[in-house]
């Protein structure tokens, strides 16, 4: 199984990590600032994702293989300690690799994290994410949008939301695999309470989103994330504008802060 990596960039390493259904792009949504600013930067498709390979096995999409494909993924490149910053499914694999490997995560940017231990496996929940998976293997791009509906955010994003939900599902070799993670990874706890983030012990920021503009990560998650990991701090959008993790440029300079604290 090949994963589609660039690296780029000379400086602190950086780990770039997505959400589920999409791809290295849309962490820091394309930009340069990282690498501009003296940073290499390592963004690579999950597995079944973008221009990677799919999983052996359709079931092989758990943060167990995730964190061991963040594992090889450093490896791979010499690189014994980075700062890890992911979106979502992203965030949750970072924490996950943290937690079990601390002595490798120099810093931690968790954006957007949706899990929550307490919730975890709700009916609805997982039959909302079966519907989507089924949606995308029967009818594509189309039938994802069709499964996701009409998306609960004011009306002045909903157009915005739409179009990114096309442009990430059409960005896969393999949209196939993709189905399967999106059955998988809902299943699969990156950690078992919220108080087992007590153990990261590197530098941390939370980047969340107000429930308004992005329902499916609520502010209470992240909230929750930074009172509970030692020493994070959150950042957030001010109320009515545009989520900090959909701009590039404003989230690469809240990584390249957390960054400056690590220890590489």
């Amino acid at each position: 199984m090949k994963l589609y990596v660039e690296d780029e960039g000379e400086g602190i390493p950086v780990v770039l990590l997505h959400g589920l259904t999409a791809t290295h792009r849309y962490v820091v949504m394309g930009s340069r600032a990282l690498e501009r600013s003296g940073h290499r930067v390592i963004a690579y498709d999950a597995r079944g994702h973008g221009h990677s390979d799919p999983a052996p096995s359709p079931d092989a999409y758990e943060y167990a293989d995730l964190v061991a494909d963040l594992e090889g993924v450093l490896d791979e490149r010499g690189i014994e300690r980075a700062v890890l910053a992911g979106a979502s499914m992203g965030a949750h694999t970072a924490l996950r690799f943290a937690l079990e490997y601390p002595e490798r995560a120099a810093a931690l940017v968790v954006i957007t994290p949706a899990y929550d231990p307490v919730t975890f496996a709700d009916a609805a929940s997982l039959a909302r994410w079966d519907a989507l998976s089924e949606g995308l293997r029967n009818g594509g791009v189309e039938g994802f949008v069709e499964a996701y509906g009409e998306p609960a955010v004011p009306e002045r994003w909903r157009e915005t939301v739409l179009t990114v939900l096309r442009q990430r599902l059409s960005a896969h070799d393999h949209q196939g695999a993709v189905a399967d993670a999106l059955r998988v990874v809902p299943r699969s706890r990156p950690f078992d309470t919220l108080h087992d983030l007590d153990g990261i012990g590197a530098p941390t920021v939370v980047v969340a989103d107000r429930d308004d503009a992005d329902p499916g990560h609520p502010l209470s998650v992240g909230e929750d994330y930074a009172r509970v990991i030692p020493g994070a701090r959150m950042v957030v959008e001010d109320p009515g504008k545009s989520p900090i993790a959909w701009q590039g440029g404003q989230l690469s300079r809240v990584i390249a802060e957390i960054a400056a604290e690590a220890r590489v």
